[in-house]
């Protein structure tokens, strides 16, 4: 058995029994094929809330730097994400941008499940901000339907002084499938772009309920 097997059998049903989040929509997240699942984004633990729901695995890119540690801790650090289905990616690299779009056009191409933050990083005020055309890059490149995500209460789950996740009330609720088909035929790229990246994050807040900023997002130093 692997590393990822190990996770959702052991794991994630502990997990989900002493965290025993609300899950709302989960039959919207289709059981095979390629897929994108499109979240906001309030904190370091919905990458791990999100993989933990979903009974599919779900590839989520993370910093290179958890799996360069050395020593017991890192060879944990390295198994662990691993093990939820994270990708490496060094974000300090001009090109990673890039590279992460190509990552997530391999993992489509296998016909599995890939989630994405179109924020493109986490929200510091609990604002819903402006998503970038990346999502909508890879759906109509992929051909894929995009799944809107909306999570609440993951700030308070993993604060970002917290060492250890909290038992707290949190809620994930998927709503229903957003898909290309043929919709944007004839219509300039760049536009096609932006009107179903809109739509998208339409959909994230209808399920978040959080305010709109109206603007982009800017990373974190820490993020």
């Amino acid at each position: 058995m692997d590393v990822y097997s190990v996770v959702h059998t052991v794991v994630a049903p502990l997990a989900k029994a002493v965290w025993r989040p609300t899950v709302i929509g989960l039959e919207n997240v289709p059981a095979t094929g390629p897929v994108l699942l499109a979240s906001n984004h309030l904190s370091f633990a919905d990458s791990l809330v999100i993989p933990i729901i979903v009974p599919r695995k779900v590839a989520f890119l993370a910093k290179s730097d958890y799996f360069t540690g050395t020593g017991v801790r890192g060879a944990i650090s390295r198994t662990w994400f691993e093990g939820i289905g994270m990708l490496p990616v060094d974000r300090d690299d001009p090109r990673a941008a890039l590279g992460s779009l190509d990552i997530a056009l391999e993992v489509l191409g296998r016909g599995e499940a890939f989630g994405l933050y179109p924020e493109g990083t986490r929200s510091r005020d609990g604002r819903l901000y402006r998503g970038r055309t990346g999502v909508a890059h890879l759906a109509l490149t992929a051909g894929c339907p995009i799944v809107p995500v909306g999570l609440t209460g993951t700030p308070q789950l993993q604060p970002i002084d917290a060492r250890l996740p909290r038992v707290v009330p949190v809620t994930v609720a998927f709503g229903s499938p957003i898909t290309v088909g043929e919709r944007f035929d004839g219509v300039p790229l760049g536009k096609a772009r932006r009107q179903l990246t809109d739509e998208v994050m339409t959909a994230i807040q209808a399920l978040s309920g959080q305010e709109e900023a109206g603007v982009y997002n800017d990373r974190a130093p820490d993020a």
